[in-house]
């Protein structure tokens, strides 16, 4: 028996478990209470099946559709595995995890994206987004390194976690159009010149805790490409899209409530 196991009621019964976003009595540690598990908004119905936006009920199980956006500007990655959409939410557990230090929350972010990412079959690496060396002095750790080291382990593939290194600090990006962000992160992220033979002709699974305008995971995807990758798919706890919020249960969040990448 593991010793985690036998100490667990002994932490509970010290610490007993609460949900992260309202505070009441839960199960066990990193979990939330049914009430406020059912204000996350999860992808369902019918996507994009390049880039996996949500596109309503109403269009049944077609599998060859294409949103706009996708059909403007084709992405350069095969897909995006997101466990919600962001709203109040989400946005709150993001927070708590990157800024609040709750990293008991990482299993089971990582274990909503799961049934997001289908099936992965053959090799793959996963890499996660990274920080800038003076933010994870600040900050302690990486949480997107985090998710992807929990992910790694679920899926059995294999983690490289400093596959990608920011080369230079950027500022928060938070409150940023998608033109500023990429101006900011231009050249900003490059490839491990240590990891550029086990990159290249790899497939990747890139991982990042939210995924709000794109400009990150750009950034990291032109690195990527110029290691010569052979596939990119993005992996993320919360995505971005206030359209595909629309009509649900709250209105999209102002454009200076996102949380910033990074």
């Amino acid at each position: 028996m593991q010793l985690s196991t036998i100490l667990t009621p002994m932490v509970d019964f010290v610490f007993p478990p609460r949900c992260p976003l309202c505070g009441s009595p839960v199960a066990a540690h990193g979990g939330l209470c049914l009430a406020c598990w059912d204000t996350l908004v999860v992808p369902t119905g019918s996507c994009c099946k390049l880039c996996q936006r949500p596109m309503g009920e109403q269009h049944g199980i077609e599998a060859d559709l294409i949103c706009a956006p996708c059909m403007a500007e084709p992405p350069k990655h095969s897909g995006i595995a997101a466990a919600t959409l962001y709203n109040e939410p989400s946005r709150a557990l993001v927070l708590a995890l990157k800024h609040g230090r709750k990293i008991g929350l990482v299993p089971m972010m990582a274990r909503m994206i799961l049934p997001r990412l289908g099936g992965l079959e053959g090799d793959w690496l996963v890499v996660p987004v990274p920080l800038h060396r003076w933010r994870l002095m600040q900050r302690g750790f990486n949480q997107s390194a985090l998710l992807g080291r929990e992910v790694a382990r679920l899926t059995g593939k294999r983690l490289l976690v400093d596959a990608l290194v920011r080369a230079k600090a950027t500022p928060s990006l938070g409150g940023l159009n998608r033109k500023a962000r990429a101006r900011a992160l231009s050249g900003a992220i490059q490839c491990n010149p240590r990891c550029l033979a086990e990159l290249a002709g790899a497939r990747v699974l890139l991982v990042d805790d939210v995924m709000t305008s794109g400009a990150t995971t750009d950034a990291c995807m032109v690195a990527l490409r110029k290691a010569k990758v052979a596939e990119v798919r993005i992996a993320c706890f919360s995505r971005v899209l206030d359209e595909a919020l629309d009509g649900l249960r709250e209105a999209p969040l102002s454009a200076g409530g996102y949380e910033s990448e990074g």
